[in-house]
């Protein structure tokens, strides 16, 4: 009697020492303010958890570029199944680090400016670069890039550096789509202009709203986020006649997911109101695929630019470097 008491008591002591079922994770790298408590990376963590019954992990750095160097140091050996916010400034070099595979996800659902088509990275969202400025200090903003760039005014402004930070790299192109050949001396006259040069986009725009510079590098986009968060008309965008230049911002899975159904699942998912539904006022960008309700009307009142710059992906890696020598060897002075 006693060992027929003892053996199941036994049996259910060992059963209650063994782990409980290893959740199926999924590892996600991206950068610091996705994943922020005020950004989306906490929201969409949730919904697809809840979704997938699996652990879904961030992991992430300072910016896009960032991402694509951590990439690339880690190469083969990354822990990332998903790869969430490079641009398509960035895509041609991703692709040729051989990291990643293709995404088998139907883009019908998205819906960018000029159409989108790509084999391998699936946008989530999308939005301008601009000038913006605060108006208890500026009373007057450049009316176009070339306004800031050649007049004779004092202003000073804060950027970011196109090595580190996907908003610097934007400013970088759109100085090429403006200037061509002429970018280096369009550099040298905005030299003048530029308090300080940033690594990353938070760090310039923690200066602009703490009052330290009138004019910073941002979005289209950035003063939705303080009438709607603030109640603030405070902050605007100013216009620029030449156009301002579009950001796509991607998520593509590596090869080390190729097989992975839950990587799989999860850029489906990204392209609906699960993840679309934090991009706009988490975010702070347009969203790629569908949202269950429409945008706040503030989305429609923002800057509409009168004409969409952007350099084909390849012709970016192509020149990349030579770029950013030719911004640093002025900046450098």
């Amino acid at each position: 009697m006693r060992m027929k008491l003892f053996l199941p008591a036994l049996a259910l002591g060992f059963l209650a020492a063994l782990p409980a079922a290893a959740q199926e994770k999924l590892t996600v790298y991206t950068y610091e303010s996705f994943t922020s408590e005020w950004g989306p990376g906490p929201v969409v963590e949730k919904a697809f958890e809840a979704e997938c019954g699996c652990d879904l992990e961030f992991v992430s750095v300072a910016d896009g570029v960032a991402l694509l160097n951590r990439l690339r140091l880690e190469g083969g050996s990354t822990k990332a199944d998903i790869v969430l916010g490079l641009d398509t400034n960035l895509t041609h070099e991703a692709k040729q680090t051989g990291l990643f595979a293709p995404h088998g996800i139907d883009l019908g659902i998205i819906d960018i400016p000029g159409g989108f088509q790509d084999d391998t990275f699936v946008p989530f969202d999308y939005g301008y670069f601009a000038f913006v400025y605060d108006t208890q200090a500026l009373d007057s903003p450049p009316q176009s890039l070339k306004d800031l760039v050649e007049s004779d005014s004092d202003l000073k402004i804060a950027i970011q550096d196109p090595r580190t930070s996907t908003p610097g790299l934007g400013l970088l192109l759109w100085m090429k789509a403006v200037y061509g050949d002429q970018a280096a001396d369009a550099w040298a006259k905005l030299q003048d202009k530029v308090l300080t040069v940033t690594p990353g986009w938070s760090e310039s725009y923690g200066l602009f709203t703490n009052g330290e510079v009138p004019m910073v590098l941002s979005y289209t986009t950035s003063p939705a986020y303080h009438r709607i968060a603030d109640g603030s008309e405070r902050y605007k965008a100013a216009p620029f006649s030449e156009g301002h230049y579009l950001q796509i911002e991607v998520a593509g899975r590596t090869k080390k997911a190729a097989d992975n159904a839950l990587a799989a699942r999860f850029l489906s998912f990204m392209t609906g109101p699960g993840f679309q539904d934090a991009i706009p006022e988490r975010n702070w960008m347009f969203p790629a695929g569908k949202t269950s309700n429409p945008l706040n009307p503030v989305f429609q009142e923002l800057v509409q630019p009168a004409k969409t710059l952007l350099f084909p992906p390849e012709e970016v890696a192509e020149n990349r470097k030579a770029w950013v020598d030719e911004w640093l060897s002025v900046m450098s002075r």
